[in-house]
């Protein structure tokens, strides 16, 4: 007989990102994905101000080693696998998020996205590959990360911009904010839809209730 999961505050937390992604992706659909790599991009220079000071430029190694840390840092079970002069490669038995990751998919970009964003700011270009995903039911996580062109396949993250000395890397820009805003007027606009539709399917039905005749009493 398995133990049941004790409840601590890192499950909670997980399930609730997890839950809201969910929904998140339900009502903004392919959108959601784009909030996720920002957020990712930004709590990636965050993380980064951890190890060192903004700009300056690390070894492969040096970034392998960040990347896993963190991730390990924040409940991960990630090492590193291999690491090149133009690439490296982690894998993870465990993801930050836990089971509830398997809810909400999507939120892997936010390993793409904190990964890609460190590499294009520390080393110049970052292409990300998540090769095998524990989110899409494969038995592990395998993130390759290259800091050159190549022709395997990727999200490339290039020309990042780096947050200003005393500066907060989640001060999002006027223009982001008001993109972000303009997506979810049109998820709330769409629930809206919905409910109206529901509302006129349920009046329908009624209506239809009402013109059928009674059964005669025996």
């Amino acid at each position: 007989m398995t133990e049941p999961m004790k409840l601590s505050g890192t499950i909670f937390l997980s399930k609730l990102i997890a839950q809201y992604a969910h929904l998140h992706s339900r009502t903004v659909g392919t959108k959601a994905e784009e909030y996720i790599r920002q957020l990712g991009i930004r709590t990636g220079e965050w993380f980064e101000s951890f190890y060192d000071e903004k700009g300056q430029a690390w070894t492969p190694d040096q970034y392998a080693r960040v990347i896993v840390d963190l991730k390990n840092s924040i409940g991960g079970h990630f090492e590193i696998s291999e690491v090149y002069k133009d690439h490296i490669i982690v894998k993870a038995s465990a993801c930050p998020f836990g089971g509830a990751v398997h809810e909400a998919p999507h939120l892997c970009m936010m390993t793409s996205s904190v990964f890609g964003g460190i590499a294009a700011r520390r080393m110049g270009y970052g292409k990300v590959n998540l090769r095998k995903r524990i989110a899409a039911g494969d038995g592990e996580c395998e993130v390759a990360v290259f800091f050159t062109p190549t022709e395997e396949e990727g999200l490339i993250y290039e020309d990042i911009p780096i947050t200003p000395e005393q500066g907060d890397p989640f001060a999002w820009e006027e223009e982001t904010i008001t993109a972000l805003g303009n997506e979810l007027c049109k998820s709330d606009d769409m629930v809206m839809e919905l409910l109206g539709e529901l509302e006129r399917l349920q009046t329908e039905v009624e209506e239809l209730k009402s013109k059928v005749p009674s059964s005669p009493p025996r």
